[in-house]
């Protein structure tokens, strides 16, 4: 079976959560003799090293743009890097000319997705939508800036969009899969999709298990002896990593032996800037560093998962939470910020510790409650350890994928044998 996946973006300098999901269910897929095409933007930048085509998956590029005047080079790259919704004029004829393909996999909405779908009811094949970052459901603050950002240019992409139908595309797709229960319940509220998935991500186990700490030593002699707090994930608004710097000089102040690491490629500079001045300003340089990308499976950032006490995950929105699965993989307790992924995965006090954002001192005794009952930080780290093992291995969760996938090509045939 040979499937095309459609990406919004594909940068491997600014790897994230996203790419690591769709790299785990295209190795999981491989072990169900299905065959992945990556299709995704081109970039201006030279790639030093891209971890899907080094691991042997097909990945080409189409051209593509900000469908919109009058706004700044600047604002255009934030656009790109993060939620963006993009054109392209000659993807659609790529996709139709693609051999042998039995079904068009979108993981990205908007006009891109658009154009996927199209290409799919013009090629009479199933197409498969995955919701990544949330659709529905997301903070009210995330949805005015989508809504909002154009603001001060005129979109000349919206006519595009509609003849793509894209406004329908979940509708329209004959799978709509999503990572976490309560963005399938908001749709099946608010959408009238043919089919809903819930899909979670999975994660490598066996990966995790190999002793990686003193790779992580080596590439940072600052975490020799000290306490690692850790926070994975792009640094960006939406992970928040500027709130938890703020509520590190408390922390230090009750464990002197504590530091922070932030450990994620930079997908909005300004925000990058703003967070390095923050910690400036607190004087925080000598207790917190950025580790900058790191690539999946890199054993120096398996090694810092390793060699942290625990993870902080500050987030305002989280869709799922793989950073958790791969804490646990890696025998490391996790604090998190209760988004709807958080929640999906975490029991408070069970397989982990909850905090509200609203409310930061619930970080404070978290973190407390963590480094001072090392009893009970191993009891949580074992408790996931067994869920991720358990529930999400990457092989298990691709095959579920591969079923999927099965049912709607068998249907679609159907229905054209039965026209035909």
């Amino acid at each position: 079976m040979r499937v095309v996946h459609l990406l919004r973006k594909y940068n491997p300098a600014e790897w994230g959560g996203t790419e690591t999901a769709i790299q785990r269910l295209f190795e999981g897929l491989r072990q169900h003799r299905v065959t992945s095409v990556t299709y995704a933007p081109s970039i201006g930048s030279s790639i030093a090293a891209d971890p899907l085509t080094e691991a042997g998956f097909a990945v080409k590029r189409f051209r593509a743009c900000v469908p919109v005047w009058g706004i700044s080079t600047e604002r255009k790259r934030q656009l790109i890097a993060v939620g963006g919704n993009l054109m392209s004029f000659d993807l659609i004829a790529r996709l139709l000319r693609e051999p042998n393909v039995a079904l068009m996999h979108t993981h990205t909405l908007g006009r891109l997705g658009g154009i996927a779908l199209t290409s799919a009811r013009l090629r009479r094949i199933p197409s498969v939508v995955t919701i990544h970052g949330g659709f529905l459901d997301l903070p009210e603050s995330m949805t005015n800036n989508f809504r909002n950002a154009h603001r001060g240019g005129l979109e000349w992409g919206k006519l595009f969009g509609a003849l793509l139908r894209s406004r329908r595309l979940l509708k329209d797709a004959d799978a709509v899969v999503t990572c976490n229960r309560k963005e399938a319940a908001l749709l099946k509220e608010k959408q009238t999709c043919k089919r809903i998935v819930v899909q979670p991500h999975g994660v490598p186990t066996s990966l995790y298990r190999k002793d990686h700490r003193e790779s992580a030593r080596e590439a940072f002699p600052s975490i020799r002896d000290q306490r690692l707090l850790l926070a994975v994930g792009r640094i960006d608004p939406v992970k928040n990593q500027r709130w938890l710097v703020e509520q590190a000089s408390g922390i230090f102040r009750r464990h002197p032996d504590a530091m922070l690491g932030l450990a994620g490629a930079c997908t909005d500079e300004a925000y990058g800037e703003s967070l390095k001045r923050k910690i400036d300003e607190l004087g925080l340089r000598q207790r917190v560093f950025l580790t900058g990308g790191l690539p999946p499976g890199d054993p120096r950032l398996i090694g810092l998962f390793q060699s942290a006490e625990v993870i902080v995950l500050p987030s305002v929105s989280e869709t799922f939470g793989l950073v958790i699965l791969e804490a646990w993989a890696a025998g490391t307790t996790v604090i998190s910020s209760r988004t709807s992924g958080a929640l999906d995965l975490i029991q408070h006090g069970e397989n982990g510790l909850l905090f509200d954002l609203g409310a930061p001192e619930t970080l404070h005794q978290a973190v407390d409650c963590a480094l001072l009952h090392p009893e009970l930080k191993s009891r949580l780290a074992a408790t996931g350890g067994r869920v991720a093992s358990a529930e999400y291995d990457v092989t298990v969760l691709a095959g579920r994928m591969k079923y999927l996938y099965d049912q709607l090509i068998a249907e679609k045939n159907a229905l054209r044998n039965s026209a035909g």
